[in-house]
């Protein structure tokens, strides 16, 4: 799960003002727009916007996101960090220098990729540029200065944007919503409107993070008005959201129209498979979805795949293994039946095995094991057969995973069990 991102190379301001020089021209420039013929030219909120903004961009520094530690050593001179660590966030290293009213965050490819603003001018610099820059509007009647007002509030959106993915890096996912929000509202702004489909997207999807469903809730609703579905993972998160909101036959509707359009969607099957499961229906109107997109798409192997996926995971096991052979039999190359057979038998080993674990009768337990070891049998074929078919280093890594916990099993019945064993386990350790 994660924010839709739309990723962009700042360019650095040819002169950034001081916090304190910005700060005089906020008070100079407000000091105009308290005049009232003043305040009646569109160039005097213009004027008070731009103090803003730069009143918002001046405890940045003279980085720019993208740039290396190299360039900023050379264009900082004089101002360096007071402090250097290393930190994580959202699961990957970050090397974090701390300035006077500034953090700046490296990646591991040494580009500055977040900046952290510790001591702002103004708390509220974006909103009141955005505000300035709405009045301009309003009191240019002649429309003579809308090309420069409108590249403003496009600017300010993108920064409302960049706030957002920062607050969301730090974990602050209530103030990442606030911030996607407020780019969705200022791109809609006069004097020409536009429509964020991503801030919409990530406004939604941080609410639904913190679980504010009835915040969340109109977003998704629009980004599915507006044609924006994310590969089908906004149907998934508005039947959730109706789902929590107890709204069951809106969350199956959704649900199913998501699967018409995005079949082979994981968090849509999962959702439709659980609608089915709780309320006790029979799926058989998800099986007529998947009939028809088959028959749109005959010879795509990964609509029977999911089709194996749905009876799996509904505990059909005959009828997924049919599908899933039905995968590779369309297309031989395709090596995802295959895995979802080794791995339906290798589960169902594991199953055996928990039971037998907790067996006390000695038949019994014998019994078990003998069901345990031909389930795992069962999964070498399949393992093997997708192994040599797949072309991608990473999924070959991954089945050598699950024969070299099966061969480990059988290594002392038969030399070849051992070979496989140190096989695969060599793969699993060293890679391809």
């Amino acid at each position: 799960m994660a924010l839709a991102v739309l990723l962009t190379i700042q360019i650095a301001d040819a002169q950034v003002k001081t916090p304190a020089d910005a700060k005089k021209a906020v008070e100079s420039a407000t000091t105009a727009a308290e005049n009232p013929k003043k305040a009646s030219k569109p160039a005097t909120w213009l004027k008070l916007a731009g103090a803003y903004m730069d009143a918002y961009t001046a405890p940045m520094g003279n980085g720019w996101i993208g740039a290396n530690k190299q360039e900023l050593t050379f264009i900082m001179g004089s101002d360096k960090p007071t402090s250097t660590q290393t930190v994580t966030l959202a699961g990957e290293q970050y090397s974090k220098e701390t300035y006077s009213t500034m953090n700046y965050y490296f990646n591991a490819n040494n580009q500055l990729a977040l900046i952290e603003v510790t001591k702002p001018v103004y708390e509220d610099a974006l909103d009141k540029a955005l505000e300035a820059y709405r009045k301009a509007a309003e009191v240019d009647v002649k429309g003579s200065k809308t090309k420069d007002i409108d590249a403003g509030i496009k600017n300010i959106s993108a920064k409302y944007v960049e706030q957002g993915m920062n607050k969301y890096m730090f974990g602050d996912l209530k103030a990442a919503s606030v911030c996607f929000e407020k780019a969705v509202n200022a791109s809609e702004s006069a004097p020409t409107p536009a429509i964020d489909t991503m801030a919409i997207y990530n406004a939604g999807f941080t609410a639904w993070m913190t679980q504010d469903y009835a915040k969340a809730e109109p977003f998704f609703k629009r980004c599915l008005d507006l044609g924006y579905a994310e590969d089908g993972e906004v149907y998934a998160k508005l039947a959730d959201i109706y789902s929590k909101l107890d709204k069951k036959e809106d969350a199956k509707s959704v649900l199913e129209k998501g699967f018409s359009a995005y079949p082979q969607n994981q968090s849509i099957i999962i959702g439709l498979i659980n609608y089915y499961i709780e309320s006790g229906e029979q799926p058989d109107e998800l099986f007529a979805l998947l009939d028809v997109a088959k028959k749109n798409e005959p010879n795509n192997a990964s609509l029977y795949y999911v089709e194996g996926d749905i009876h799996n995971k509904l505990g059909h096991k005959d009828e997924a293994i049919a599908a899933y052979l039905k995968s590779n039999e369309i297309d031989p190359n395709y090596e995802f039946g295959l895995i979802g057979i080794g791995i339906l038998y290798y589960n169902e080993a594991l199953e055996i095995q928990e039971k037998a674990a907790n067996e006390f009768d000695d038949a019994k337990y014998a019994a078990l094991i003998e069901e345990f070891e031909t389930a795992l049998m069962n999964a070498i074929d399949p393992f093997e057969k997708a192994f040599n078919i797949t072309k991608d280093n990473q999924i070959k890594v991954s089945i050598a995973e699950y024969l070299k916990n099966i061969y480990y099993r059988f290594r002392d019945k038969d030399p070849k069990y051992e070979e496989g064993y140190n096989k695969y386990s060599t793969i699993v350790e060293n890679g391809l």
